[in-house]
């Protein structure tokens, strides 16, 4: 007899389950518009550098502005605006065994938070003329945000492990997100989240755009740690859901942007067509010569006192920012010219814009990087 209390889980994809259908009409890629809009901003590709103190500092984020107009987000949280210099610090955590990365990053990241220093840094990539987007977390927002904002941040982004516009704690008057928007100048990022209602109610706040994803990250245990996530196609579609029905009962277009868990650029294009206007990448950025960490990464998460939610890794650094990005490449493993892929598959969907890559049929395909592939596989290149 089956119990009243039993409940029927619904399946969930990640990237390696599924497979684009190509389209009935195909396109030139160089007639496909890859442009990403948000908060007033155009760039012009899709592809954003993440919050990650080993791979956005001031200095890659104007690199990233200036290599093709994309956007990095710098952590206010992290060793730049706790550090007047932060490379000895992260030299401490770079040269730390693997045994003792998570103790070192947890004691370089108890350093207090200098208030001055968020102007400074801000002030370098706005100088330079690139577009600066932060981030904070929600319990530093109310804080640093009107702090980022009079320095000249264009973007702000609020971004915790999850985050919800409902949200209760012992504060008599926490995070509100709809005064946020109000009160800040500049459009209002929020994540993370990857389930329908979270996304509608996030939406409903009048934020300017949505991060999906819990967990995905090369670098975040969330999921090992407390089993919390929904793998990124599934998140992507139930978000980009959300989106498309707030448009209809509002007609305001909210973007979403899949954040993390992407290492190809197969898995750039399956988030899109999976939804996304854009995707949010972090330690695929780590292995290019332009970053900071050298080829190590760590989440914001893996610096917690308590309860860690992260590790430290090593990818090697491999690659250049214009390689990564554009190419040219002699890699055929999708490792680099993400932003070509993207204008291929487009073109081979019939797509002149990321909007009717939307539209392209997803099919369940467990088999789609085995089939086929006994001499890849038997040379590890499967």
């Amino acid at each position: 007899m089956i119990s009243p209390r039993s409940r029927e889980l619904r399946p969930a994809y990640g990237f390696d389950e599924v497979a684009i259908v190509p389209g009935d009409v195909t396109v030139n890629p160089e007639l496909t518009d890859v442009s990403f809009a948000i908060g007033g901003f155009t760039f012009s590709h899709p592809v954003l550098a993440a919050d990650l103190d080993a791979v956005v500092d001031p200095r890659f984020a104007v690199s990233f502005h200036q290599s093709g107009g994309g956007l990095a987000v710098m952590n206010l949280e992290g060793l730049q605006t706790r550090y007047e210099d932060p490379e000895e610090a992260l030299t401490e955590i770079l040269s730390a065994s693997d045994a003792d990365a998570t103790a070192v990053i947890q004691k370089v990241y108890s350093a207090p938070i200098r208030e001055e220093l968020i102007g400074e840094r801000i002030r370098y990539v706005k100088e330079r003329g690139a577009i600066c987007a932060v981030s904070a977390t929600p319990a530093s927002t109310k804080r640093l945000a009107p702090l980022a904002v009079d320095a000249g941040a264009d973007i702000f982004v609020v971004k915790a492990t999850v985050t919800t516009a409902r949200h209760i704690s012992r504060s008599i008057r926490g995070l509100i997100l709809a005064e946020l928007c109000e009160q800040l100048p500049a459009p209002v990022l929020v994540g993370n989240t990857v389930s329908y209602g979270a996304t509608k109610e996030l939406m409903e706040t009048g934020i300017a755009g949505v991060l999906v994803g819990v967990g995905p990250g090369a670098i975040c245990t969330t999921r090992e740690v407390v089993g919390v996530g929904v793998p990124q196609v599934t998140a992507t579609m139930d978000c980009a859901a959300a989106r498309d029905e707030h448009f209809r009962q509002t007609g305001r277009y909210v973007p979403i942007i899949t954040d993390g868990g992407m290492r190809t650029g197969g898995d750039v294009c399956k988030a899109l067509v999976a939804g996304a206007d854009a995707v949010m990448l972090g330690s695929i950025f780590a292995g290019a010569a332009e970053t900071p960490g050298r080829g190590y990464s760590w989440g914001m998460s893996t610096g917690h006192g308590q309860l860690p939610r992260g590790t430290r890794i090593h990818v090697g650094v491999n690659t250049t920012l214009e390689r990564l990005l554009f190419g040219p490449t002699s890699r055929t493993d999708g490792t680099e010219n993400l932003v070509g892929a993207i204008h291929t598959a487009m073109g081979v969907c019939g797509a002149q814009t990321v909007q009717e890559f939307h539209e392209a049929e997803l099919v369940v395909a467990p088999s789609i990087k085995t089939e086929g592939k006994k001499y890849q596989l038997a040379r590890g290149q499967g």
